[in-house]
């Protein structure tokens, strides 16, 4: 069985990244490749000390060529690859060319630039090309082989779990990526979404978008094609994280930024919140009612608009009044990405839609042109 996860302070387990998987799969069949035999459970080490040991679900051994399985456990986190079964298939190699990977199926390629890998590279993460290298290097050194071997790594189902992921936006086609940079899953950190939201900008840099449009969700996706004609590669899954998107693109620019989202999301962007989920952040209406009345709104409409019971409530009854509450919520929001961004020659302009996806504020650039 495969090493329990530890356990974070609230109870909840973490887990294993796709990159430490491929490493044990990896260890566990080159050392059947050299001895005749799979170590079950095949122990690997991480960074930061940690050394877990994972139970094989697979294990075949053929004349010139091993193939071990590791399922994923990713502990309590909502991730799209926990029970997936990683593979690594090891060969041996021309003496000298040390290692080598490649992608089987389920695991995807890169075909646009921007990705830490060369355009034509199996989709196979800096850091777990690392661990796997330095596990062949000790299998080696243990066991009395050169090192030179082909690690082919593959995902069953991988193909059709990456359409549930960025990869096909950022280029990545074919699969999944192979991905990890301690070889733990944090539960509930969202660091391969921040990830993907990262690569999304190096991608529309590499590609040369001068605009990106960051969306809260698919409705807002919808409204940002249709407002500004944007290609796939040029629209950020934002989500939650607005605090992403923008210190990112504080370090590495693209010349235009369009933030579009539900009013009650960029109402918490206003009161300059960066984590914009509804466990970590509530839209304050008491703080609404007021930037309304220092904007003209009378005293009666804050009154009710403090009194309200969500952000789409009080869109209604500025509607009702005549008062333009949704460019007020843009005009918040914009004020706190602007000043997340501290000057970065980012010009940046906030659309505000309803749950239909019609938009019913606005602030910054009126340029539609992408």
């Amino acid at each position: 069985m495969t090493e329990e996860p530890q356990v974070t302070p609230g109870g909840l387990r973490y887990g294993w990244t796709t990159g430490a998987c491929a490493t044990a799969a990896t260890t566990a069949a080159y050392t059947a490749l050299l001895t005749g035999s799979f170590p079950d459970p095949v122990r690997i080490e991480l960074p930061k000390g940690r050394r877990p040991a994972f139970a094989l679900d697979r294990a075949e051994l053929a004349v010139a060529a091993a193939t071990a399985g590791v399922v994923k456990d990713a502990g309590d986190d909502p991730d799209v690859t926990h029970g997936a079964l990683v593979l690594a298939t090891v060969r041996p190699a021309a003496p000298g060319t040390g290692v080598s990977f490649a992608a089987g199926p389920g695991v995807g390629t890169v075909t646009k630039p921007g990705l830490p890998l060369a355009v034509g590279e199996p989709a196979i993460n800096p850091v777990p090309r690392r661990l796997m290298r330095e596990a062949v290097a000790s299998v080696a050194a243990r066991h009395g082989g050169t090192g030179d071997v082909l690690v082919e790594i593959s995902v069953a189902g991988g193909e059709e779990l990456a359409t549930h992921t960025w990869n096909p936006r950022l280029g990545i086609l074919g699969g999944l990526s192979i991905l990890g940079t301690t070889g733990v899953v944090v539960p509930y950190s969202c660091s391969a979404w921040i990830d993907s939201i990262r690569r999304g900008v190096d991608v529309a840099r590499a590609v040369g978008h001068r605009h990106v449009a960051a969306c809260t969700g698919s409705t807002s996706e919808l409204t940002a094609r249709a407002e500004y004609g944007l290609v796939d590669d040029a629209l950020l899954d934002m989500g939650d994280f607005a605090g992403a998107v923008l210190k990112y693109l504080r370090r590495h620019p693209v010349p235009r930024l369009s933030i579009v989202g539900g009013v009650g999301k960029l109402s918490k962007l206003g009161d300059g919140h960066l984590d914009l989920h509804s466990k970590r952040s509530q839209v304050d209406l008491d703080a609404l009612a007021d930037a309304a009345l220092d904007a003209g709104a009378d005293t009666e409409l804050a009154r009710r608009i403090s009194a309200g019971n969500t952000a789409l409530d009080a869109l209604r009854l500025g509607q009702e009044a005549g008062f333009a509450l949704g460019d007020l919520v843009a005009r918040r929001a914009l004020a706190t990405a602007e000043d997340v961004l501290r000057g970065a020659p980012v010009s940046t302009d906030v659309l505000v839609i309803d749950r239909a996806g019609t938009i019913v504020g606005r602030a910054g650039s009126t340029d539609t042109t992408p």
